[in-house]
């Protein structure tokens, strides 16, 4: 079965039609930010996608995962047709759709490693010129520290900034 990239439009009109919208980021990125009526499956557990029995549509953030996934989504969507979202949510956004933001959820943990990352690697070249080239360090440390959660997909800042108190999930109003 072939997957088929759609534009918002003609999502919408699949939507309004009885098709099934599936989210497949994490549910921190769901959280925060959503397309109304879409159901969050992450792609890590796609294969145990239900059956719809219509069409299914899937969408990311910015059309990266889902166009790189789509063979898995084909036989997880068994014999329903099956499309991605062209541009994910931002696209859905930027065609002036209507998205649901819960700005009291948590930023995603990823967008935090990033933000905290790059603040450390700043704050070590800054140090380092400033106060002594030691501090350079703490710049090579962070580099490091993602260099091997790259190679080996798993990241001790991501598993840090998960167990701190601003990452609990806000309750659903």
């Amino acid at each position: 079965m072939t997957v088929t990239s759609i534009e918002a439009d003609e999502a919408e009109r699949l939507i309004a039609s009885g098709a099934k919208l599936i989210d497949i980021r994490d549910a921190d990125e769901h959280s925060r930010e959503r397309i109304l009526g879409a159901t969050n499956h992450p792609l890590a557990r796609i294969e145990q996608l239900a059956p719809h029995g219509g069409p299914v549509i899937f969408h990311c953030r910015t059309g990266m995962r889902t166009q790189n996934s789509a063979r898995r989504f084909a036989s997880a969507a068994a014999d329903s047709p099956c499309y991605v979202l062209a541009g994910g949510i931002d696209a859905w956004r930027a065609s002036g759709r209507a998205t649901i933001v819960d700005k009291r959820q948590p930023l995603e943990i990823m967008r935090q490693v990033q933000l905290v990352a790059g603040g450390l690697v700043l704050l070590g070249v800054i140090l380092g010129f400033l106060v002594a080239p030691a501090f350079f360090g703490l710049a090579a440390f962070v580099g490091a520290g993602l260099t091997m959660a790259g190679a080996t997909g798993w990241c001790g800042m991501a598993k840090l900034l998960q167990r701190l108190p601003w990452n609990r999930p806000a309750p659903v109003a």
